[in-house]
């Protein structure tokens, strides 16, 4: 019989394409995510994966093993969702993943309202950057998340998690006096740190206006760029959850872009019952958060 272990590793192999990137992912020794994949084959009788010197790819077979994982997997959350059903009240532990500014926002409020009606539900929130929500799904480091994309940079399906829209924003150009994006070619930009989606926007919305930003100053946390922006460092765009509390001397432009929050978990706990009383508690919660 299949170790569904082993099926895991072969799945994040096909996804992270290096045995180091698998086991960095999963805490796991780059020896041991060999050894079991190795095992794996052994178990099959079929070769998986084809090595050239350190390189490491994975066979047709592979690939369509990893097919079936994805529907293996999904079946084990079903069944895991079945039992939990079955309990008359909630339990266990929820972890919920969420980015900066939605957790004061939308996911404090949430899981108030969720540990109010559920007292036997533990709930854990993990601070996540939005690009790195598909992963800690996958690898079940969190069991429900928020994800994003902006309209100039939006997010292909990703295998395995099933999304639902949760909230839209406007995004707003920050500056010290009121500009069009266009002026503002010339002047230094405050942006994320480099591969994040914040970033990507930054280059990606100024590209659109006819223009390379000159980022001079990488920030994550948007009081941080909103006080920088203050303090004459540059412009910097910022979404509606980022400006409840604006610093003396920004001016806030609205623009025709927005960023768009989706929940996501993986395929098979739709059903779960702690993650239906999560998802609509974060959708009411999110009702109120925009003025």
């Amino acid at each position: 019989m299949l170790d569904v272990r082993k099926l895991r590793l072969l799945r994040e192999l096909a996804r992270r394409g290096t045995i180091a990137a698998v086991a960095d992912a999963l805490a796991y020794t780059p020896s041991a995510v060999s050894q079991q994949l190795t095992a794996l084959e052994r178990e099959t009788g079929v070769r998986l994966l084809e090595r050239t010197g350190r390189r490491v790819t994975l066979t047709p077979a592979a690939h369509g093993l990893v097919e079936h994982t994805e529907s293996i997997l999904a079946l084990l959350e079903e069944a895991a969702t079945d039992l939990e059903n079955a309990a008359r009240a909630l339990s266990g532990v929820l972890r919920i993943g969420a980015f900066p500014t939605a957790i004061p926002t939308v996911v404090t409020p949430a899981i108030v309202a969720l540990s109010t009606d559920n007292p036997g539900l533990g709930i854990t929130v993990v601070e996540l950057d939005p690009a790195s929500v598909p992963d800690a799904l996958r690898t079940e480091a969190v069991d429900i998340a928020l994800i994003q994309e902006y309209d100039h940079v939006p997010v292909a399906p990703h295998p395995g998690l099933q999304t639902e829209p949760l909230l839209e924003e406007t995004v707003h150009l920050a500056a010290r006096r009121t500009e069009s994006l266009s002026a503002l070619r010339d002047t230094p930009w405050i942006a994320g740190t480099p591969g994040t989606l914040c970033h990507t926007l930054t280059i990606r919305a100024c590209e659109a206006a006819g223009f390379t930003p000159s980022i001079r100053h990488h920030a994550d946390d948007f009081g941080a760029v909103l006080a920088l922006v203050a303090a004459g460092q540059g412009a910097a765009f910022v979404p509606d959850l980022a400006v409840s509390t604006l610093p003396p001397g920004v001016t806030l432009t609205p623009l025709p872009i927005h960023r768009r929050t989706h929940l996501a978990h993986r395929h098979g706990t739709t059903n779960h019952p702690a993650v239906i009383a999560a998802r609509a508690a974060l959708q009411n919660a999110a009702q109120t958060a925009l003025p």
